[in-house]
């Protein structure tokens, strides 16, 4: 069993479950959407009484006095929207996704047309465009055009891979001649550093398992890269999710998690597939006993 050297929470997700342990009245607050794509941290929420809106169902007004802002963000537009129905704000949109927006907002002013590299309907994505008025999602190279436009900004979903975005960048250069074309990189650093760790792990392994949300995006980035890597991988939200079945005549597996995942779930799919390794290498010898 070898682990990633960077995986799991980062700082973003930590800081904004903080804020919500240490609410003096959950019951009086409602979580503006997802606050992380994880399941277990959702339950986690609803399991201290604060209620949820969902991502499907804004925007919607809270029947709470006070809203918290979710890791992911959204647009100064509906922050605005929702002061004048005299919400009170408690923002825990990540410090990485602001720079997503001051870095779209600023191409803005200076007269680009924006290009926003990431997953169009994603909730980071719809808060950053919120606050735009010229712009283009897109999330691989077949979505690339020549916009006819003289200048054109790039910025990028916190959590795009990162190959997809420069593959995308020399796209839009490519289709795009003659503009001028600004590429502003906004892929967060812990995001990075995830994806850099798992290159180095996928050669040492045979397969792989990889922690998190099924709708976190920065984790299907991580299983998406394993299986183009020709791994076998296996993408869990928690420990009971994991077939033995999986790992026979496995020798080497690796384990990475995605951004939202609690420590202590890692730690429990970790137990586990030592515990499945042992039974193995046990149901091992008694083989070549019974073969001697």
């Amino acid at each position: 069993m070898i682990k990633s050297q960077w995986m799991g929470m980062c700082l973003g997700v930590r800081e904004a479950i903080k804020r919500l342990e240490t609410l003096d009245n959950p019951e009086r607050v409602t979580v503006y959407g997802e606050l992380v794509h994880n399941t277990q941290v959702l339950k986690w929420i609803s399991d201290r009484g604060i209620s949820i809106i969902a991502e499907s169902e804004r925007p919607a007004v809270p029947e709470t006095d006070e809203v918290l802002i979710t890791a992911h963000g959204i647009s100064n537009r509906e922050k605005e929207w929702l002061f004048g129905n005299g919400k009170k704000l408690i923002d825990t949109t990540c410090p990485l996704v602001y720079r997503v927006h001051k870095a779209a907002e600023s191409l803005q002013n200076s007269g680009h047309t924006v290009i926003v590299i990431g997953k169009a309907g994603h909730v980071e994505v719809e808060g950053v465009i919120g606050d735009l008025d010229d712009y283009v999602v897109v999330g691989s190279i077949a979505e690339v055009r020549n916009y006819g436009k003289e200048k054109l900004g790039i910025v990028c979903q916190s959590t795009m891979a990162v190959v997809t975005a420069e593959e995308i960048v020399c796209e839009i250069r490519n289709r795009n001649v003659g503009a001028e074309v600004i590429f502003v990189d906004t892929i967060c650093k812990p995001t990075k550093d995830r994806q850099l760790a798992l290159v180095s792990l996928v050669d040492k392994v045979e397969a792989l398992v990889v922690v998190g949300g099924l709708n976190s995006n920065n984790t299907k980035q991580l299983a998406r890269y394993a299986h183009e890597a020709g791994k076998s991988c296996f993408h869990v939200e928690k420990a009971e999710d994991i077939d033995p079945d999986w790992f026979y005549g496995v020798q080497d597996v690796g384990l990475t998690a995605g951004t939202s995942t609690l420590d202590s779930t890692i730690d429990e799919v970790y137990e586990k597939l030592v515990s499945i390794s042992n039974k193995m290498v046990y149901s091992n010898r008694e083989e070549v006993l019974i073969d001697v």
